[in-house]
C-alpha cells in the first residue's frame, strides 16, 4: 500500500449504497437505469454488483454529461433489478469558502454557460423578478448563494407526495412545498436568474454523523454552483454540510439524471433505496 493510499484509508469511511426496483410489464420494455456511483468522486467504489431477475443482457454507456448509465430491457411479466455497492467516502463534509467569488459571465468557461440557462424544470426566466427582488441587493459570491439556499429551505415545506414528476421550480415555489428535487430546482432557478451557474445533482446521502431521518431512505438531490473557477456543493433540502455524499449524476435538472427511464408503461411495484455504513 502506498503512502497516499494509506492516507486515504485513514481519513475515509465505508458506506453501502444501492437500490431495488420491482416491475410488472405487459411487454418487453427498453429502459435506462442511472443508479451507479459516479467515477468522478469523491466517493470511490470498492465493489459493486447487479442482480437482475429474470436475467437479461445490459450494457453501460456514458451520457453527454459524463454520467454512467445502464441500458437493458425489462422482460414481460415480473422482474426485479437490484444494485448494490460498497464505497469509500471522505470522513469530512464538503468544502465551504464564504469568500468564493462569483465570476462575470464573460469569464465563465464555455461548457459552464449551459448551467445559466432555463431548462425543463429550472425556470430562471419565470422566477427572475423574485430572484432579483430577494437577492439582487446581496453582495455577489458564496454568501449570496447561501442566502438563496437559506430562503428556499425555509420557504418550502418538505412533504412526500406534494409534487409530481412534472412539477417545475415555479410551481413548487408557488405551492410552498416539495421534495428534495423541488428544493434543488428552485435554488438552481434563483442562481441562474442572477447569472450564477448552477447544476442539479443526485445521489445517495447516508445519515452519517447526523440524527437519523425516520422516513424510509430515498435518493437525494442537491446542487453544485460554479464560483471562483470551481464547483461547490449546496444542499437546499438539508441546508447543511454533510458527510458521505455518493454522487450518481449531474445535469441541467432532474430530466437529465432520471434514475430510471422506460420506453413504455411498466408498473413500478416497489422501490427500495439504502445508504448506510456497514454494521
Amino acid at each position: 500500500m502506498t503512502d497516499q493510499t494509506e492516507d486515504m484509508a485513514a481519513v475515509s469511511r465505508q458506506v453501502r449504497v444501492g437500490c431495488e426496483f420491482r416491475y410488472t410489464a405487459e411487454v418487453e420494455t427498453p429502459a435506462i437505469f442511472q443508479v451507479e456511483p459516479s467515477g468522478t468522486g469523491p466517493a470511490a467504489v470498492l465493489q459493486q454488483a447487479w442482480d437482475i431477475q429474470p436475467a437479461t443482457t445490459r450494457h453501460g454507456y456514458t451520457d453527454l454529461y459524463g454520467n454512467d448509465c445502464q441500458r437493458l430491457a425489462l422482460p414481460a411479466g415480473d422482474s426485479t433489478l437490484r444494485f448494490d455497492a460498497l464505497v469509500a467516502v471522505p470522513d469530512a463534509t464538503e468544502e465551504v469558502d464564504l469568500d468564493a467569488a462569483e465570476l462575470p459571465v464573460p469569464q465563465l468557461p464555455d461548457n459552464v454557460l449551459i448551467y445559466t440557462m432555463p431548462s425543463r424544470y429550472c425556470l430562471p426566466d419565470v422566477l427572475g423578478d423574485e430572484a432579483w427582488r430577494l437577492f439582487g441587493g446581496h453582495k455577489p459570491g458564496y454568501r449570496r448563494v447561501q442566502a438563496i439556499v437559506d430562503h428556499v429551505n425555509s420557504h418550502l415545506r418538505f412533504a412526500y407526495g406534494s409534487s409530481s414528476p412534472t412539477t417545475t421550480a415555479a410551481e413548487a415555489y408557488a405551492a410552498g412545498s416539495g421534495v428534495c428535487r423541488d428544493f434543488a430546482h428552485v435554488a438552481i432557478s434563483f442562481c441562474r436568474a442572477l447569472s450564477i451557474p448552477a447544476r442539479y445533482v443526485f445521489g445517495y446521502l447516508p445519515d452519517m454523523d447526523v440524527t437519523p431521518d425516520p422516513a424510509p431512505m430515498d435518493f437525494a438531490a442537491w446542487m453544485e454552483v460554479y464560483l471562483d473557477h470551481q464547483w461547490w456543493t449546496f444542499d437546499p433540502r438539508n441546508n447543511a454540510a454533510r458527510k458521505g455524499r455518493v454522487l450518481i449524476g449531474r445535469g441541467r435538472d432532474a430530466v437529465d439524471v432520471a434514475m430510471v427511464t422506460t420506453y413504455g408503461g411498466p408498473v413500478l411495484q416497489s422501490m427500495q433505496v439504502w445508504a448506510e455504513e456497514p454494521a
